[in-house]
């Protein structure tokens, strides 16, 4: 089953095109394009889970300006390389977070599984292209109910109650996006 998404980005001002295949684990191939500090970026991504959503493998491409950027995380046990290389100051992160999407919300969302009223850090890689930045961070998500989460940076310097649908996947991130359209489909996933 493959599901599409279309997110538009409020404060990053873009819109997003993400393809999710659930056949074989969890494949997901999404593109972003927006304008930000009076630049137009686009962002390509590909990140590939088990059936338990859990990340071992993320590419990240962009574009911010003239720039031109390509990263390729992977997961071998708990140790995660950059480019080919170790970083030990990724040991410990079980998901990734790319700030211009809510895709990424969905990765603990989904392999948490909580409770209603549950909550639980997480240690996350997080890749902010637009500011050129990738670190080891953490955050912390909570169950309010079936369709309702919040998140928080730990420290706690920004927080969302974040409204998702049946699957885990962003309805509503006040203030930074909002989905716009989804169907599932069945035809084959492709690489563009």
């Amino acid at each position: 089953m493959q599901t599409n998404i279309l997110w538009s980005g409020i404060e990053y001002y873009s819109l997003e095109n993400c393809i999710i295949d659930s056949t074989n684990g969890v494949l997901v191939n999404s593109t972003i394009i927006g304008f930000y500090n009076e630049k137009i970026y686009r962002v390509g991504y590909i990140i590939k889970l088990n059936e338990l959503w859990e990340t071992y493998y993320c590419s990240v491409k962009s574009q911010f300006d003239n720039e031109i950027k390509s990263f390729e995380f992977a997961k071998d046990q708990n140790r995660w390389s950059l480019n080919g290389e170790y970083f030990d100051s990724f040991d410990g992160c079980t998901d990734v977070d790319i700030p211009l999407t809510p895709f990424t919300n969905s990765l603990p969302i989904n392999r948490l599984k909580l409770n209603q009223g549950q909550e639980k850090e997480v240690d996350v890689i997080y890749i902010d292209l637009l500011e050129d930045n990738i670190r080891h961070v953490k955050q912390k998500y909570q169950r309010f109910s079936s369709e309702l989460y919040k998140y928080e940076n730990i420290p706690n310097d920004f927080e969302a109650e974040i409204k998702v649908d049946k699957t885990g996947f962003v309805i509503d991130y006040p203030q930074l996006f909002t989905q716009t359209w989804k169907a599932e489909s069945n035809y084959p996933f492709k690489y563009l």
